[in-house]
């Protein structure tokens, strides 16, 4: 099994993805198999941030108290030009469709994904 690249779920500023050595397949988040193929150890590597935003949804209520200084934040499901789909932050008012590219920022303690309308 190959060596995992760090990204944002350790700290790092960096989306990882993974691609099938077999089928191609385009995957995220990171898994020890090709969820198309279940082939062994697929290729990991950082994508370039950018996107376009799937769905979107406005959250106005805390699910927890470290999130109550959030509220409302945006959540998005975006469709990464690397080919694989995601769930992120975002901000406010982005549209389906609109162009984003990802930064990170802090968010109830820790460093998640916030995508942006590309400039």
């Amino acid at each position: 099994m190959s060596k995992r690249l760090a990204d944002w779920t350790k700290g790092e500023e960096a989306i990882t993805y993974q691609t099938c050595t077999s089928c191609g397949h385009v995957q995220y988040f990171h898994r020890a198999f090709c969820a198309a193929c279940g082939a062994s150890d697929p290729r990991e590597a950082r994508a370039s941030g950018k996107g376009s935003v799937y769905s979107t949804s406005l959250v106005c209520r805390a699910a927890t108290p470290e999130t109550r200084a959030h509220v409302p934040y945006n959540i998005l499901l975006v469709d990464c030009a690397e080919g694989f789909r995601m769930m992120a932050h975002g901000d406010n008012g982005l549209a389906i469709g609109d162009s984003v590219v990802a930064s990170f920022k802090p968010f109830a303690g820790k460093l998640v994904p916030y995508f942006a309308r590309s400039k």
